[in-house]
């Protein structure tokens, strides 16, 4: 019983776990991440154009420009790598999560022409920025002067630090889409638009039929192909996971099995005088039968509730435990997230549930019919 209760407990936990995970990838990284864009091949002047176009698609909830550049940061004697993105201030919010997680400062406050910048706060640690601070972004451009070839610089202040607990807080800033124009000397031109789907799953098939009404200068990028691989590892991880865990639902199935064979072993002698008082062999399956099942029943029930309680409260007991131990096992430096999340489904509280009863049961058919095929006279012939 013991074993069937560790057994269900510690799947119903870790799956939750799992789900978890794939519900912070969703919101968080996919949250920051584009569901798609719609790229040009040469240059985009009438993004506005663009932008009706592809909203007017019932499975498009919103789209924004954006202009995105690869550089590096310094401040405070320090540097890092950025990945630059030039956004409008009223237009983000509808296809980002960030306007929901600032720290600091707010998206108003990136004004046309004044170069202020947000950043994340995994970065301003790093380079020890707070509000008000001045740093300098370094674009891979080379810009001819009198004095020679020197790279592209431009002084920014910080106006906002945000957090959505991903590696984006230490990767991503952002600045107005003017100024990142002016910067990156583009004219009033931009990148390409960016999508938010209704559902991110179809993010694939939409973007590309948007890319082909338009024109043939135009292309998309979506999801599937700039973090698609950490979802599938998340589901093939989880579906390992359930399956190695299940054994261990086996093994306290296969204990059933052993109990009751020494059960019907030590009680041969009873069994044969229920048999010899007129009990029928389906009466000793059944004994046998109800016996496993009990066993069965009350270990899944107890594993059942003590892994529902697990996986409401793991983020609480894994913060306890950091707290003890004054230490944290989801660095938001190495790791996507920086708590562990957990998410309880129904459905896979029916299903291991489930699967542990009907394993309890089937442990029991052995040795119920053992005992049902003992024979008085051999039985208590020494006794």
């Amino acid at each position: 019983m013991v074993g069937m209760v560790i057994g269900v407990a510690l799947l119903i936990t870790v799956l939750s776990v799992m789900n978890g995970f794939d519900r912070e990838l969703k919101q968080r990284i996919l949250g920051m991440v584009p569901h798609a864009l719609i790229k040009p091949y040469a240059s985009l002047e009438d993004w506005q154009s663009i932008d009706d176009q592809v909203t007017a698609h019932p499975d498009v909830l919103a789209a924004a420009p954006f202009i995105q550049a690869q550089g590096m940061m310094t401040g405070q004697g320090l540097v890092q790598g950025v990945q630059l993105n030039g956004v409008l201030p009223n237009e983000e919010p509808q296809v980002s999560i960030i306007a929901d997680h600032m720290l600091q400062g707010s998206l108003e406050a990136l004004e046309s022409g004044a170069f202020n910048i947000i950043i994340g706060n995994i970065l301003a640690r790093q380079l020890r920025l707070s509000m008000g601070d001045k740093i300098t972004v370094v674009l891979p451009e080379a810009s001819l002067t009198p004095a020679g070839v020197f790279p592209r610089l431009k002084r920014f202040t910080v106006v906002g630090i945000f957090s959505v607990g991903a590696e984006v807080d230490g990767q991503l800033a952002l600045i107005h889409l003017e100024d990142a124009a002016k910067v990156l000397r583009m004219k009033g031109e931009v990148h390409g638009v960016r999508l938010k789907m209704n559902d991110l799953f179809d993010a694939p098939l939409v973007s590309r039929q948007l890319a082909a009404e338009l024109d043939d200068t135009y292309y998309s990028v979506d999801w599937t192909r700039t973090h698609g691989n950490l979802f599938e590892a998340i589901r093939m991880e989880k579906t390992m996971i359930a399956l190695l865990l299940m054994v261990i639902v086996a093994v306290a199935a296969f204990n059933i099995i052993s109990t009751l064979v020494m059960v019907v072993t030590d009680k041969k002698p009873d069994i044969a005088i229920l048999r010899t008082m007129g009990a029928s062999p389906q009466a000793i399956m059944a004994i046998f039968i109800v016996q496993g099942a009990y066993i069965g029943v009350v270990g899944t029930f107890i594993g059942t509730v003590l892994g529902v309680l697990l996986a409401l409260n793991v983020a609480e007991i894994i913060g306890f435990v950091e707290a003890v131990l004054k230490m944290q096992f989801l660095s938001p430096d190495v790791y996507f997230i920086s708590k562990l999340p957990s998410e309880l489904r129904i459905d896979d509280v029916v299903m291991i549930s489930g699967v542990s009863l009907i394993l309890s049961l089937l442990a029991t058919l052995y040795p119920a019919w053992k005992a049902s095929r003992v024979q008085p006279a051999e039985a208590l012939r020494y006794e």
